[in-house]
């Protein structure tokens, strides 16, 4: 397995941090991350030896060291330690003194030097924080536990779980639970285990941390589904534990979760199984060094070969765990078992006295670990952690009540402002309807006006364009009967303009097409054309603002009526096109006809004022105008309209 990613970038922030003389941000060994290889000692190792300006750092690397090798090496896990407290004692850091202690104990219980493990810890417990006491705790009851002491190794778990409950420690939490399980479970209490195991699980996985004792737990709810004969679920427990610990090198629980192994299979018949788990728990009981697991795992080897009927071979195993125990050994609970399994085999080998010396010895030992006495000092601790957890609870009751009490007063206080808003807002509201109302009638009163004007203005236009008319009656003179007829022409274009303005529904822009169509009806009429030209118009109904629309309109007045005055010479028929279209900002205009156009040579008829207005017109809208002689006349314009608005 190659060392991660996350991990090899965290040694080169260490590195690089070193170098520019920074503190770098130590992600902690199973608490910030577990994101290691098997190879992570190693790389912790280095990343240490590249920090020397950082106390603090150094000794959290280092005592990280410390503990973790513990699962692996002992001898290196104490060298770390005793390097830890030869720092910590020269630099007078009695906080961390005591950290390197607590760790040193939890060594030094696996070295099964268990009065020397206690005098560390309770030495330690006086340096360190209220905070750090709860593993410390944990570390005590395993002292107690392995002595086969397990009332007093669960008052100090007890007391672990209310440090971890009072800091929200989840870690101590789980840890605690993880425990009482296997208390329960060496109490022969398998329910009551499973029960803290799971609870225990919960809470690891929670923390998304696979770490040495979630490892641990696993191991001990295995052990409490194997002993309630549910030997699916304890081996998924055994299989998960025993990935985690091949992971990450946790040598003494891959030995644990192989002595739990060969019972497992033994029950399954499985006694080939059996046999491999037994090799594996002895081979990493050595690689560790620790007797504790040596003699359970000889112990685990023998109850198998008893199984098997190999009375013999269980006689040397269970001799060889039993030696391995030395009269210091400490924990009668599994010595009282090497001692039973001891009988079975001499038994079987018919060796009775010596068998009987056995079982005298088992029963001995058992009275000390199974006591009535020992049962109801932990009864007493469970009941009275029990009613300690029902006061909290009527406590967080209590607390729930009262935060409940504020936030109705607070929902009340809100739903009146919400309430008073709501008043405000609906008078608000009528307010700003009558406003409304008053507004509409001011915008129709406006409306009605403008459009009167447009009426006024139509109906004045009418009545010059009237008087025009009756004038040009009087008039003998060809030329000025005409020009006369051109002005009336021009007034009448834009006095619908006007007409369009009063009776459509905007009052500042009108419909080109359908005014281009009315004012070429009164051309046509106007000339009597109606039946022999035939008007085109392409274009959409684009609305155009007044002050744009009637100079238009007065364009395409006097082009049409150049086109029907000099395009169709005899009556003749033909065609006028008008072309309107917006491209963006751009207006384009294209009047054209199929009439008899012109050539340079064409002799300019009229007075020539109709193209003048035209050309002023067009400069007027700041356009430019195209003139083609093709088949008839094509005049093309181009209007900036942002510019002519």
């Amino acid at each position: 397995m190659g060392r991660p990613i996350k991990f090899t970038i965290l040694l080169y922030l260490l590195f690089s941090m070193f170098l520019h003389g920074q503190s770098p941000e130590y992600q902690r060994v199973f608490v910030d991350t577990d994101n290691f290889g098997e190879s992570y000692l190693d790389d912790l190792r280095d990343a240490y030896s590249k920090v020397t300006n950082n106390d603090t750092l150094q000794y959290s690397i280092l005592n990280d060291l410390s503990y973790y090798w513990h699962t692996r090496n002992l001898k290196k896990a104490i060298q770390c330690t005793e390097m830890g407290l030869q720092l910590t004692t020269l630099n007078s850091d009695t906080l961390w003194h005591g950290r390197f202690q607590i760790t040193q104990g939890a060594i030094l219980l696996r070295m099964e030097k268990l009065d020397s493990a206690q005098t560390v810890l309770e030495e330690a417990m006086a340096k360190v924080p209220e905070r750090d006491l709860a593993f410390l705790n944990t570390q005590m009851g395993y002292v107690y536990e392995r002595r086969g002491q397990l009332d007093k190794a669960a008052g100090y778990v007890l007391e672990s779980l209310r440090l971890g409950n009072l800091f929200q420690d989840k870690k101590a939490i789980a840890l605690a639970y993880s425990d009482l399980s296997n208390i329960f479970w060496k109490q022969s209490k398998f329910i009551k285990g499973l029960e803290y195991g799971l609870k225990a699980i919960n809470i690891f996985e929670e923390r998304g941390i696979n770490d040495l004792d979630y490892d641990f737990t696993l191991y001990v709810v295995g052990n409490n589904y194997l002993m309630l004969q549910e030997y699916d679920n304890a081996l998924k427990f055994y299989d998960h534990a025993k990935a985690i610990g091949e992971r990450y090198g946790f040598y003494n629980n891959l030995s644990d979760i192989y002595i739990s192994l060969v019972e497992l299979y033994c029950s399954l018949d499985n006694y080939e199984a059996a046999e491999k788990a037994g090799k594996n728990a002895i081979k990493y009981a050595k690689l560790l060094d620790n007797n504790f697991l040596l003699m359970r795992a000889y112990l685990s080897v023998g109850k198998l070969q008893n199984l098997q009927g190999k009375y013999s071979s269980a006689i040397e195993s269970l001799q060889e765990s039993i030696e391995v125990a030395t009269e210091n050994f400490g924990d009668e609970y599994y010595l009282s078992q090497a001692y039973e399994a001891l009988g079975k085999a001499l038994a079987g080998n018919h060796n009775y006295r010596e068998a009987y010396k056995a079982f005298s010895e088992y029963d001995k030992l058992k009275k000390i670990v199974f006591n009535a006495e020992s049962d109801q000092r932990i009864a007493l601790l469970q009941t009275e952690f029990d009613v300690a957890q029902k006061e909290n609870t009527i406590l967080l009751q209590q607390t729930k009540i009262r935060k409940q009490n504020t936030n109705q007063i607070l929902s009340f206080i809100i739903t009146g402002l919400l309430l008073f808003l709501v008043i405000l807002g609906f008078v608000a509201i009528k307010n700003n309807r009558k406003k409304n109302v008053l507004l509409q009638l001011q915008n129709d009163e406006k409306e009605f006006l403008i459009k009167e004007i447009h009426h006024r203005v139509k109906n004045n236009l009418e009545v010059v364009s009237s008087l025009l008319s009756l004038q040009t009656a009087q008039i003998k003179d060809a030329n000025i009967k005409d020009a006369m007829f051109q002005i009336q022409s021009r007034i009448e274009s834009m006095s619908m303009i006007h007409q369009n303005l009063y009776h459509g529904k905007r009052l500042t822009s009108i419909g080109m097409r359908t005014y281009f169509i009315k004012l070429a009806d009164y051309i046509l009429d106007s000339y009597g054309a109606r039946d022999r030209i035939t008007m085109v118009y392409k274009m959409k109904d684009i609305e155009l603002n007044v002050d744009i629309a009637t100079p238009i309109g007065l364009i395409v007045n006097e082009l049409v009526t150049n086109s029907l005055k000099y395009a169709f010479p005899g009556n003749v028929e033909g065609t006028i096109t008008i072309e309107l279209e917006e491209t963006d900002s751009v207006l384009e205009l294209r009047v054209m006809d199929n009439g008899v156009g012109f050539t340079e040579e064409t002799e300019v008829q009229g007075t020539g004022f109709g193209t003048q207005l035209v050309k002023l017109l067009t400069q007027q809208l700041d356009g430019k105008m195209r003139l083609k002689n093709n088949k008839g006349t094509d005049i093309f314009f181009e209007f900036q309209l942002h510019k002519a608005a």
